[in-house]
């Protein structure tokens, strides 16, 4: 069976009560498919009618009514404000059927409580609630996610959004702060130790920062090149240099003299320093880098090229939001941390330590610039793979 692509829309209401870590903690650990795009968006009034009169052309189920009506009333703008949904791209063999799987489905004969098991996204997180004295007339939906049960609707709807996507700005600005000059935003990095088998671990993550109650206002899937990640973790390689060289240099003194018997001379130790220890602090730097990339600094190959391992940006928006993910997040040392911080509990080492989360404003600003937080492929990958149909 080939590959093909298709998506699951987290609604406005379940991105504002944080249950998104919920939610693709459950989307990545029960299937095998990638995920390879991710955006947060603010819907439009255009965008929401399109995207419902879509839904509404496959009436293939007896929910497609309500989920048409909800898109038309809840997903575009209310009150004058856009509100966020999250926008997650999986590719693989049967998309639709996998994830249609795992978020389940909204029939009219699930109404009762005792049909509902958990076992499903929208068994944990949609609401279907009927009328006592009418059993057909709904009086509260709300469906939790969105995503198509066929390919054949799936790749209309990727039409659509591609269509919205084109000029969206990755970062969503949607609210207005009594006191903007409060407000910080910060970068959150999901490391490649995350991603290397299906795992609940960045959903598990993402819950765990929620409780901060900062608001998510961008995410996407991203790799970095080998020229991002020297340029990012490039002030990490002086002060490796100067914390770790005379720790190395040390080590080596200490293993030298005890094999030959003899004490070596402060010049020779510090001879050892400057070169043995300075060498060694720069392979620690080195194993940052392709830890981070997929590549080394010695590797021949297009420094700007995308690498081999994948990462989860996100950005968090509200008062005190470096401070209050750093706490969240723990010290750098896994082994130093506090219970219950997530470097504590998912974190190996200083390096596999399984998040990277901004030291002040300023560092988020550099940061973000690097990584280039404002662009997005997500768009990109939808009209490559819908290019890809059409030419076959």
């Amino acid at each position: 069976m080939k590959e093909t692509v298709s998506y699951v829309l987290v609604t406005p209401y379940t991105v504002a009560k944080s249950r998104t870590g919920g939610v693709v903690s459950r989307l990545l650990a029960q299937s095998d498919l990638e995920l390879v795009g991710a955006q947060m968006i603010a819907a439009d009034d255009k965008f929401a009618n399109e995207y419902a009169a879509s839904i509404a052309s496959y009436p293939y189920s007896n929910s497609v009514p309500l989920l048409a009506n909800y898109v038309e009333h809840n997903v575009g703008p209310y009150g004058g404000r856009k509100h966020r949904s999250l926008l997650l791209l999986f590719k693989g063999e049967d998309p639709c059927g996998k994830l249609t799987s795992i978020c389940g489905h909204m029939y009219a004969e699930h109404m009762g409580i005792e049909s509902f098991t958990g076992e499903t996204i929208r068994d944990t997180y949609a609401d279907l609630i009927t009328d006592p004295n009418d059993p057909t007339k709904v009086t509260y939906f709300e469906p939790a996610v969105f995503t198509p049960r066929i390919q054949e609707t799936a790749d209309d709807h990727l039409t659509v959004f591609s269509k919205f996507l084109k000029g969206q700005p990755n970062i969503v600005e949607n609210i207005s702060y009594p006191d903007p000059s409060r407000i910080e935003r910060t970068l959150v990095i999901l490391k490649p130790d995350n991603w290397r088998y299906a795992s609940s671990k960045p959903g598990t993550i993402i819950d765990m920062f929620s409780r901060t109650g900062l608001r998510i206002v961008g995410i996407k899937v991203h790799r970095f090149s080998l020229a991002q990640a020297l340029e990012f973790y490039g002030s990490v390689e002086t002060t490796l240099k100067e914390k770790l060289a005379p720790v190395f240099g040390k080590r080596a003194r200490e293993l030298i003299e005890k094999e030959f018997d003899m004490r070596l001379s402060d010049e020779t130790a510090k001879m050892l320093v400057e070169n043995f220890g300075e060498e060694c602090a720069y392979d620690q730097f080195v194993q940052i880098v392709e830890f981070m990339s997929g590549m080394r600094p010695d590797q021949k190959c297009d420094p700007a090229k995308p690498g081999n391992v994948k990462c989860m940006l996100l950005i968090y928006e509200g008062e005190d939001a470096v401070k209050k993910i750093r706490d969240v997040l723990g010290p750098t040392d896994p082994l130093k941390a506090p219970g219950g911080t997530i470097r504590r509990e998912f974190g190996s080492n200083v390096m596999v330590n399984t998040a990277h989360a901004s030291d002040s404003v300023e560092s988020a600003k550099r940061e973000m610039d690097i990584i280039k937080i404002h662009q997005n492929s997500l768009e990109s990958i939808i009209n490559d793979y819908l290019s890809s149909i059409k030419r076959h």
